[in-house]
């Protein structure tokens, strides 16, 4: 008896020893478990063909028209490759290399003319606005339309009685995030400079959007179709929505 109590003490500590060291391996793969980054592709080309978009060899989406936002897809961590090809073949129209931090959330922006191609990727906001604001960022992708000012109109207000929020913005421009109180408000653009005596100089002139405090929007400028067609186009991205109760 005094034998086996000595064989089975050693035995009984080893297996404990295991089971602390798995507790301990599946905290720890707990602990460090992160949320994947995410990205979605803007496709702002006006005369591209449609594109497939691939992660390094790894297909994202497929058959993307001209003015698509898609949702965010789920990315593996690291510094990899973006790439646009046509759709429905491999061949590459344009590429780009970027870091993707677990829980970042990005934009790929494919712009410009397909015979110059031009591929951006940003971080989005994906904190909420200070209270009572919301964060509205500005991209120019309209390659036909030259600098332009942009309105903000409030409910119930004229264009005359109204600042321009931003200025003299020019292709290819990104604002950053700008912290706007919420509220409804309608988009007029006007050629840069122009003084609006009414909104019908403008080339573009939305309807009345109500943004809720806050949340955080892209808006993307984009050239009007078809190509003969006057004016620009406004596509909208939202970056973070408030929980609603």
């Amino acid at each position: 008896m005094f034998n086996l109590i000595h064989l089975v003490r050693p035995v009984a500590r080893v297996a404990a020893a295991i089971a602390i060291l798995l507790t301990l391996s599946g905290c720890g793969a707990i602990v460090n478990t992160a949320p994947a980054p995410q990205v979605r592709v803007v496709t702002a080309s006006p005369d591209a063909p449609r594109l497939d978009i691939y992660q390094g060899s790894n297909a994202l989406a497929h058959n993307l028209g001209f003015g698509t936002i898609t949702s965010y897809i789920p990315l593996s961590p690291g510094s990899d490759t973006i790439a646009a090809n046509t759709a429905g073949t491999r061949q590459l129209l344009s590429i780009s290399r970027m870091n993707f931090a677990s829980s970042g959330q990005y934009t790929v922006l494919i712009g410009s003319t397909a015979a110059s191609m031009q591929q951006l990727t940003l971080t989005d906001q994906s904190q909420p606005a200070p209270q009572g604001q919301i964060a509205l960022r500005f991209l120019n992708q309209a390659t036909r339309s030259g600098a332009v000012d942009i309105y903000l109109v409030p409910a119930g207000q004229r264009l005359t009685a109204v600042a321009p929020t931003v200025i003299n913005i020019p292709f290819g421009a990104n604002t950053g995030y700008l912290n706007i109180p919420a509220g409804a408000y309608s988009f007029v653009m006007l050629p840069a400079g122009t003084v609006p005596p009414n909104s019908s100089l403008a080339i573009y002139n939305g309807s009345q959007v109500t943004y809720s405090s806050g949340s955080a929007h892209t808006i993307i400028l984009i050239d009007q179709q078809p190509a003969s067609a006057p004016g620009l186009q406004v596509i909208t991205a939202s970056d973070f929505d408030p929980a609603t109760n």
